[in-house]
């Protein structure tokens, strides 16, 4: 769902399943946390999480108010395997995933604003490129794509992060 109407499908869906407004828990294990300004902070693992989720400490997805922040994801599926072995392959499965990790906050493709982008061989740039645009399309979030020298497993070529603003 990449249009304003799949995005105010996917908030309503998560109002529906109690993202917006559920008891949350902080690092402190503290109910209903929230930032300075008072608003609510919502940490959500991975659907399903990924293998180092618990392991280093992270939530996949931070709600903050309107803000949607996704961290770090790449093509690992359940059971540890790396699906995709060309960057494009692995790009479009992380890009679905973004979207329905999105979803699960109440945001969509259209409300991404920042992307990045961390590949192994920048030569293949175009090919991530790609599979971006066939995702994003007329939305063109803010993007940087940058080489790293590797990513947490070496089967994996790209790994992408995602903010999105709701509303």
């Amino acid at each position: 769902m990449s249009d304003a109407a799949g995005g105010e499908a996917a908030r309503g869906a998560a109002d529906e399943a109690g993202v917006r407004g559920a008891g949350v828990r902080g690092a402190a294990g503290e109910a209903g946390v929230r930032d300075a300004a008072g608003e609510r902070i919502t940490r959500l693992p991975g659907d399903p999480p990924s293998p180092w989720e618990e392991v280093n400490g992270f939530s996949r997805v931070v709600r903050v108010g309107q803000l949607v922040i996704l961290a770090g994801t790449t093509s690992v599926g359940p059971e540890g395997v790396i699906l995709g072995e060309t960057p494009y392959e692995q790009t479009v499965e992380i890009l679905r995933k973004v979207e329905r990790e999105l979803a699960r906050a109440g945001a969509s493709i259209a409300d991404v604003v920042q992307v990045r982008i961390y590949v192994v061989d920048i030569s293949r740039a175009e090919e991530v490129g790609r599979a971006h645009a066939e995702v994003f399309g007329d939305s063109r979030p803010a993007m940087a794509m940058v080489e790293v020298s590797a990513l947490y497993d070496p089967r994996m070529l790209v790994e992408v992060e995602a903010m999105a603003v709701v509303g």
